[in-house]
């Protein structure tokens, strides 16, 4: 009898396997980053199709497998359901693609996973091209700050603190160019 893992996570991209199945990259709130599949996901009949998209935060079972998780069950949480208009989303997938890219491995990270969620409820209630630019610039250092890969600059440090308050927005836009600077020097350094 397998242990029942049970989490939140955010879908951060799948691709198809064998006829039926799929293989999900996950960030969970206990687990960290997971790859983990779903046998039959693709049939018709499956009950968890509609409900395992990419992108979507869901309550997930997870059994370990041999070699990797397996996907038992899956729920809705009823949070992040309004990330799908085209500006927003492209904005959810350049972060997708950086966690996917900079998490390796099994390594729990409560702190960032929160931090991302409020970032991602902001993101959904965002309206102007400016202020997804400014949401995405946030997340983006947040995200490095939180990995170790941001020093304690003295410009930055309203930017990093907890909590994620929609207050930040309308800052970033005087420090933009100093930010999007140290998120460059950021990312050159992690050599990924």
């Amino acid at each position: 009898m397998h242990h029942i893992y049970h989490t939140e996570g955010i879908i951060l991209g799948s691709r198809n396997f064998g006829e039926t199945g799929r293989y999900y990259s996950i960030f969970t709130r206990d687990l960290g980053m997971i790859s983990a599949s779903a046998q039959g996901i693709r049939k018709m009949s499956s009950k968890l199709r509609f409900v395992l998209q990419d992108f979507a935060y869901l309550k997930i079972d997870l059994v370990k497998g041999k070699d990797f998780w397996r996907i038992t069950n899956v729920s809705k949480t009823n949070k992040l359901e309004n990330l799908s208009k085209p500006e927003i989303l492209e904005v959810f997938v350049n972060i997708s693609r950086l966690l996917k890219r900079l998490l390796a491995g099994e390594d729990p990270n409560k702190d960032l996973f929160i931090d991302l969620l409020n970032g991602l409820s902001i993101l959904e209630k965002s309206e102007t091209k400016d202020e997804l630019l400014n949401i995405e610039a946030i997340i983006v250092l947040r995200v490095l700050n939180n990995l170790g890969y941001i020093g304690g600059s003295e410009v930055l440090k309203d930017f990093i603190k907890s909590p994620f308050e929609r207050d930040l927005i309308f800052e970033v836009s005087k420090s933009r160019a100093k930010i999007l600077h140290q998120i460059n020097k950021a990312l050159k350094e992690t050599h990924l």
